[in-house]
Formats: C-alpha cells, sequence, structure tokens
C-alpha cells in the first residue's frame, strides 16, 4: 500500500470499521477478515485492535464477552446509538467531501 492510501486510510478507517460492525456485530479478527474480503489486504490487526479500543472508549459500541473455542473469549462488538450517530455523521461528511474532491476532479478534465 502507497504512502498516500495509508495516510487517507488513517483518516477513515474508523469509520469504515463502525460500517462493518453496524452490518453484523464482530470481534476484532473478524473484523480484519472481513476487511481483507473488501480489499484491505496490508491492514495489520494490531491496527483494528487498537481501534477497537479508542471506540469502545469513546462509547460507540456495546462489548460482550463470547466464549471462545479457540481460547480466552473474546470480544464482540456492536454498534450502540451513539455509534450509528457517529457512522452517520461519517457518511454525510464522506458524501461531502467525495462530492467536492470529484468536482475537482471531473473540472481537471
Amino acid at each position: 500500500m502507497g504512502k498516500q492510501m495509508t495516510e487517507m486510510l488513517k483518516g477513515t478507517l474508523e469509520g469504515i470499521v463502525l460500517a462493518i460492525i453496524a452490518v453484523q456485530p464482530a470481534y476484532g479478527y473478524d473484523i480484519t477478515a472481513r476487511l481483507r474480503e473488501r480489499g484491505f489486504t496490508d491492514i495489520a490487526e494490531g491496527t483494528i485492535y487498537a481501534l477497537l479500543v479508542r471506540v469502545e472508549q469513546r462509547g460507540l459500541v456495546d462489548v460482550e464477552k463470547v466464549p471462545s473455542e479457540k481460547g480466552p473469549p473474546r470480544k464482540v462488538f456492536t454498534l450502540n446509538a451513539k455509534g450509528h450517530d457517529e457512522l452517520e455523521e461519517f457518511w454525510r461528511t464522506w458524501s461531502f467531501l467525495a462530492e467536492r474532491i470529484e468536482q475537482l476532479h471531473e473540472g481537471e478534465k
């Protein structure tokens, strides 16, 4: 992944992860796997786990510890009302920026 892509992802990864959790509750590795299925192949698990700590601390998700067959219980993250509000704000901001960037791109042609 190039430096520009890495920098852009830093600003949007939280919204992307919230969108994934909004579809279905998930634990850290599951979220990483879903990202990779969508082409985000270079995102490290550690990045996702750190992000999940932040969104939990900010009160955007509810966490339930679920027994695991392979070790300690997993923390399953579910988007709560505050998280849904944050995700809606992310999509509004994304739409605004995408429209303006597309206008700039079209202006170059």
